[in-house]
């Protein structure tokens, strides 16, 4: 039997699972999935280099399904396969075509979109969000490229997600990094959800962007195998990135799928007899026979850049650091700003942890990315403007066993909340770190001013990630340049998602080489049994003048910078408690942040008295931080107000 035959005939078998597992489920994509089954039939079977019964292979190919609704044609070819399920090498299971039928299921491996954390390992982020697989894919070609590796990237995007900007802003990133071990393949069948996809995502069009965006570029019969073998054939034959694009019909080969607009719309079981025999009768005319190939095994094993034992990693002293990273000086004169100490962390991390790496937002003078780039320039990965593609970047890398440390302001990477969510979907290990957070930056006025983040992050730090006792997110806001070393030293020791704030005013040292920071914790300041003024960042020294403008109508305030989220909320009551059982908690940022979190922790105990103190206006450019912050209501004046307005009222 020849290989167009067996690609046409795999093409109608796998297509056959796809309708039945989502005719099933009584949900599903089956039209999406249909356009792609003879590129996934070519791929999973005569293309790629993998092994299906060892898909943690380091050296294995890799497929990044971007249109991640049409992913039931993945699960039918590897259902076929026999491809392994499950966690890890010990336990894995293999995929029968019969185990399908639980698509969707709660307890099943196979999502409604692709998630690897789900324990469905041949994908390595969960995409259905759209336009973010080719950013992954290129995490995941760095990665290779960092670990020496032959492996290659394939990724699969829908023509109607190439509206997406994201698509380009990594076709940007891929051309500037001279990433020619990815392959992106457009599914272009003209379809969106509604309606037919715009003119400007038309194959033509997609053909003369790809060109102009400096990609090789072959237009090809989504549906006939010779020519895709033809175009893949070129994979590697040149210094630029290869794009094929793909035109296909959505629902190819059922008669009943062709009718209408089918998207997100499966068939009953009842259809299912019909569009078989549809199936059968699409392909009958390629002949009958032999079986696809098999999958073409890894040619060797990589030996990828060695990885520590985070954990087991003794991190030099924090003034040891800051001296060596030439900020001696700072440290003498008792003031240094968060952000510039986190850069000789990050340094730091990359000099103990191989595995580390950095990207950033064409701002990395301001973060102090820099510092870890001029160490580590094979480690650092610019992304320019584009944060949505940098955090979907630092998830492909992180699926290939980095740790990557993600920068811009924190402002700009509000761009890509979406992406850190899919990112978080997937369990991926990244690090991320918004600078210039807050208002106390003043001057440059609120467009560059990170006011959303805490709400955001905050609320990923109320769920756990899986079934054990982590947090979907950590949450770090270091006060001092101490804190900011060791908040970045916790961020490369644990595994998932972590967020650090870093603010640009020079702050003095409230802490020395021996104060010990753990995750969930916080530091007190100083004690008193009037009440309790909690902060964190650059607020812990704003709140601490508010304690002194108390201390002078003697009240007694205790003074908690609470650095973590979530934090050990049994050992904070107590220290309220201990307070009077009365907390101001400020912050310049906008609510649903810190304060919110100690208010449902008081909720939740009873007996305490929360009030939050956060910013009461859109802040505007100023001279000084101090006069924004009085601007926005959260001045120490104020803050030491609100203390007294509390004390007033009856316990």
């Amino acid at each position: 039997m020849s290989m167009t035959a067996a690609v046409h005939r795999k093409a109608a078998e796998i297509g056959k699972l796809a309708v039945r597992m989502t005719a099933l489920a009584g949900s599903g994509h089956p039209s999406s999935a249909l356009s792609l089954a003879h590129l996934v039939a070519y791929l999973m079977y005569h293309q790629m280099r993998y092994d299906p019964r060892d898909p943690w292979h380091p050296s294995g190919d890799r497929l990044v399904l971007s249109e991640g609704h049409a992913v039931p044609i993945v699960y039918a070819a590897w259902a076929d396969l026999g491809g392994a399920v499950g966690f890890e090498r010990d336990g894995a299971s293999s995929l029968t075509p019969a185990e399908v039928d639980q698509l969707r299921a709660r307890d099943s491996v196979l999502d409604g979109h692709p998630n690897p954390a789900e324990g469905f390992p041949f994908f390595d982020a969960a995409t259905g969000s759209l336009g973010m697989g080719l950013s992954v894919a290129a995490g995941l070609a760095l990665a290779a490229r960092l670990d020496g590796s032959e492996r290659r990237v394939y990724c699969v995007i829908g023509d109607g997600e190439s509206r997406e900007g994201q698509i380009w802003e990594a076709a940007d990133f891929i051309v500037d990094h001279r990433l020619t071990n990815v392959c992106a393949i457009f599914n272009a069948n003209g379809q969106g959800q509604a309606a037919p996809v715009s003119g400007q995502q038309s194959a033509d069009v997609l053909v003369a962007k790809l060109k102009a965006f400096n990609w090789e570029v072959l237009a090809i019969d989504g549906h006939d195998p010779d020519a895709i073998a033809g175009a893949l054939a070129k994979f590697g034959d040149n210094q630029r990135p290869l794009a094929i694009v793909a035109r296909t019909v959505k629902g190819w080969g059922v008669e009943q799928l062709l009718q209408g607009n089918w998207h997100g719309k499966p068939l009953t079981p009842g259809d299912l007899p019909a569009a078989y025999a549809s199936l059968d009768k699409a392909v009958a005319a390629h002949g009958n026979g032999a079986p696809a190939s098999r999958p073409r095994l890894p040619a060797r094993p990589d030996r990828p850049v060695p990885r520590v034992d985070v954990a087991a990693v003794e991190w030099p002293a924090c003034s040891a650091a800051l001296k060596a990273a030439g900020l001696g000086a700072a440290l003498e004169k008792g003031k240094l700003s968060t952000r510039r100490a986190y850069g000789a962390a990050l340094k730091v991390a990359g000099d103990l942890v191989p595995q580390v790496v950095a990207l950033d937002g064409d701002v990395s003078n301001s973060t102090f990315a820099e510092v870890f780039a001029q160490a580590y320039p094979q480690r650092f990965f610019e992304c320019k403007i584009a944060e949505q593609n940098m955090v979907s970047t630092a998830a492909g890398l992180a699926a290939a066993g980095y740790i990557p440390f993600a920068n811009s302001f924190a402002k700009f990477i509000a761009r890509g909340y979406d992406q850190v969510e899919l990112a978080n979907i997937s369990r991926a290990n990244i690090k991320l770190v918004g600078s210039h957070a807050g208002i106390s930056l003043a001057a440059d006025g609120p467009s560059q001013m990170g006011l959303v983040d805490v709400a955001f992050f905050r609320a990923l730090t109320t769920a756990r990630a899986d079934d054990r006792r982590s947090p979907q997110c950590w949450f770090f806001q270091p006060a001092d340049a101490v804190a900011a070393y060791h908040c970045t030293r916790l961020m490369t020791q644990l595994r998932g998602l972590c967020y650090m704030r870093t603010h640009r005013p020079d702050v003095g040292l409230l802490y020395d080489d021996t104060t010990k920071f753990e995750p969930g914790g916080f530091q007190v300041l100083g004690t008193g049994d009037d009440l309790a003024l909690v902060a964190s960042g650059y607020m812990v020294h704003v709140a601490r003048e508010a304690a002194a403008l108390l201390a002078r109508q003697n009240i007694r305030a205790t003074l908690i910078d609470l650095y973590c989220l979530p934090v050990d909320g049994e050992r904070l009551v107590e220290v309220l408690q201990r307070a009077g059982g009365r907390a101001i908690v400020a912050e310049d940022n906008y609510g649903g942040g810190f304060g919110s979190a100690v208010a449902e922790l008081a909720a939740r105990t009873g007996g305490l008295r929360v009030v939050p103190v956060h910013c009461q206006r859109m802040p505007k450019s100023t001279r000084t931080p101090e006069e924004v912050l009085e601007y926005c209501g959260v001045g120490a004046k104020q803050i030491a107000d609100q203390a007294l307005a509390v004390l007033k009222q009856p316990r």
